[in-house]
């Protein structure tokens, strides 16, 4: 398991640099112009991804935000049944049920994870899953909005 993204430093060190719990790196690839996901936890069975969403700048957890998946179909296609938007609970803890998302054009198989949260920069990541993984862990770090 491991999250696939790009990561530009900034100048002057980066945002790690500034605050004392890495933010994730943006990977703004993803399916995200098809509309919002439904609130849902399960799409499916196969594949368990269980993560916690906190703040760089405190490295708290944030409770009530709204985890956005996306995974492709057999085919390489995004549709709305393979998506969910999950809410994370007081210790900023989320749950997400799918069929392991599959392989397709060369890529790994991978879920696209999209964080809005005001206050926040969004967050737009991939989680990568392990060749044989049925269930994975992930921490997700939101960078403070400075504007």
């Amino acid at each position: 398991m491991f999250l696939l993204a790009a990561w530009i430093a900034a100048p002057g060190g980066g945002a790690a640099a500034i605050y004392p719990c890495e933010p994730t790196p943006v990977d703004g690839f993803g399916p995200f112009g098809q509309g919002r996901p439904p609130l849902r936890a399960k799409i499916g069975i196969g594949h368990l991804l269980v993560g916690t969403v906190i703040a760089a700048d405190t490295c708290k957890p944030l409770r009530g935000v709204h985890v956005e998946f996306w995974q492709s179909n057999a085919g390489g296609v995004y549709k709305l049944a393979g998506s969910a938007t999950v809410v994370t609970d007081k210790n900023g803890r989320f749950r997400f049920q799918a069929p392991v998302p599959p392989q397709y054009e060369g890529l790994p198989p991978h879920i696209h994870i999209r964080i809005i949260r005001s206050g926040y920069k969004a967050l737009l990541s991939r989680y990568v899953l392990a060749r044989g993984e049925k269930r994975g862990s992930v921490r997700l770090v939101l960078e403070p909005d400075d504007v």
